[in-house]
């Protein structure tokens, strides 16, 4: 551990989270279960999405998948669409290969150690550190953005925390801090103080239940992190091709974002330049943001490899990103669609 960590009592600190976590700490579905599965795809769910947005999925996708087995049966299609709206889609794929590793190869349970969990595909640190914690109560360290914010205010800490040293000192810390008798609750509290208390801007210092332990000079100011890139803009234009109650798609290559799902026909700009557009979208994927045209063209068009006419009563049953089904649920097309059905 780092020589610059700020001394204080650990265990009147583990004291008083779980304390307060006790009082006032959220009621979540995924709270209420030790099931690793249950667990694992909470934190898939929770991956880069809002709590309300997966309170509202949750407990149906657990319905459907309950356990490994039920995700494992199915294909890949059917997995794609199941967790359309949440975005994101490599989660899903990582989980339903996870789910096939524990069928296959561990008999449907999972391990409940570090070096078994790192048998499973891509399960990282902090995954492998939610289960331990969550489903098994052992005492292993979590960081995610809530606890890197908890972890640089109380210590003060200045370096980047997305910096190499930064993640080590952070890592190091949390190992340091849990609790080792009350792992599940521990680390739920310093996430959700993150949430409350310790949130982004304004953070509640004076009602904090921890402040007695937090050594933060300016808390506004803390984390660091190194600039974000660029925002850069891109513009796409699609077309939107029906024929005999059949629409035109494009199925997403192995190696694409949404490999495995379903979008309209993409066109270079001098193809769509005299059409006009049916629909305009604009959108944000990672550090990019999307403008995107859809022309109605009546003309036949060349199809390429990855391209097939789509009955339009199946379409519903395919995967696609959210863009592509809010287009295809939109007025616009829909008075289109309409008069062909």
């Amino acid at each position: 551990m780092p020589d610059t960590s700020p001394i204080f009592d650990i265990q009147a600190f583990r004291n008083a989270l779980v304390e307060w976590f006790r009082r006032e700490g959220k009621d979540y579905p995924w709270r209420r279960t030790e099931d690793p599965w249950h667990i694992l795809v909470s934190e898939l769910m929770l991956q880069q999405t809002t709590i309300p947005t997966v309170l509202g999925r949750y407990e149906l996708w657990m319905r459907r998948f309950p356990t490994p087995h039920h995700l494992a049966a199915v294909d890949e299609q059917t997995a794609l669409r199941s967790w359309e709206g949440l975005g994101y889609y490599r989660r899903v794929r990582s989980l339903q290969a996870i789910a096939r590793e524990i069928v296959t190869s561990f008999g449907g349970t999972f391990p409940s150690d570090k070096e078994g969990l790192k048998k499973l595909p891509g399960i990282g640190p902090y995954t492998s550190g939610a289960l331990l914690s969550f489903a098994f109560n052992k005492p292993a360290p979590i960081v995610d953005a809530n606890v890197a914010r908890v972890l640089s205010r109380i210590d003060n800490y200045s370096t980047a925390v997305d910096s190499t040293e930064g993640l080590k000192y952070l890592w190091a810390r949390a190992e340091e801090l849990v609790d080792p008798d009350h792992a599940r609750e521990f680390n739920s509290a310093i996430m959700e103080l993150g949430q409350t208390y310790c949130r982004i801007s304004a953070p509640d210092c004076l009602l904090c239940p921890v402040r007695s332990f937090c050594t933060a000079e300016r808390p506004e100011t803390l984390p660091v992190k190194n600039p974000k890139p660029e925002i850069t803009r891109a513009e796409h234009h699609d077309i939107l091709y029906i024929r005999n109650k059949s629409i035109l798609l494009s199925k997403c290559q192995e190696g694409e974002r949404h490999a495995g799902m379903y979008r309209f026909p993409q066109r270079d700009d001098d193809h769509t330049l005299s059409l006009p557009h049916l629909l305009k979208q604009t959108y944000n994927v990672t550090r990019y943001r999307v403008t995107r045209y859809i022309h109605h063209v009546t003309d036949a068009p060349a199809l390429r490899p990855e391209e097939e006419l789509i009955p339009l009563e199946k379409v519903h049953e395919l995967p696609m990103a959210s863009p592509d089904r809010k287009a295809l649920n939109s007025a616009a097309l829909g008075k289109l669609l309409d008069k062909i059905k």
